[in-house]
């Protein structure tokens, strides 16, 4: 990859610790704005065990915890969707800004020998849409959908990457 990953973010298998701590995170009202489509319930626990038990069940879809400075940082993982691979990150709302995302998806990539890979970011989600064009995807189309976090339909763009190498700045 062409990224210098320092040694304070690294990827591990995901845990059964590690389930509250992402239900926390998933709690946060600016961090489900941004994502937009989330959860239709965020606060809902059965519905958030239900989903990451299929999650961690299905060995399709690779999956990792993020650890920043030995804490849980968040998750990323990819997945079949709409026919193609995905890719799809969360980081806590007290690790934005600290190129956690960034070095995360770095080493993600690595774990992901299918490409093209896509992904999805609301439009005016500019922060995730940076980390996504520093690990090489580009923007190739948008669309539009239901986000339950705002009650309303949200413009997203669609970014792929093609080669097995990214671009860091």
């Amino acid at each position: 990859m062409g990224c210098n990953v320092d040694n304070d973010v690294f990827l591990r298998d995901i845990q059964a610790d590690d389930l509250p701590i992402f239900f926390e995170q998933q709690l946060d009202a600016t961090a489900n704005f941004m994502a937009a489509f989330t959860a239709k319930e965020p606060g809902d626990k059965d519905a958030f065990k239900a989903h990451w038990e299929k999650i961690i069940n299905k060995e399709t879809i690779i999956k990792k915890t993020i650890i920043y400075h030995g804490k849980v940082a968040g998750h990323v993982s990819s997945f079949e969707q709409f026919g193609e691979q995905e890719v799809s990150y969360w980081i806590g709302r007290q690790y934005w800004g600290q190129g956690v995302a960034t070095k995360a998806l770095f080493q993600f990539l690595d774990y992901i020998n299918v490409r093209p890979l896509y992904a999805r970011a609301a439009k005016d989600n500019t922060a995730s849409i940076r980390v996504l064009q520093k690990c090489g995807f580009k923007i190739i189309s948008e669309d539009k959908g239901f986000s339950n976090s705002r009650s309303e339909e949200v413009e997203e763009y669609i970014l792929k990457l093609s080669s097995l190498q990214a671009i860091a700045d």
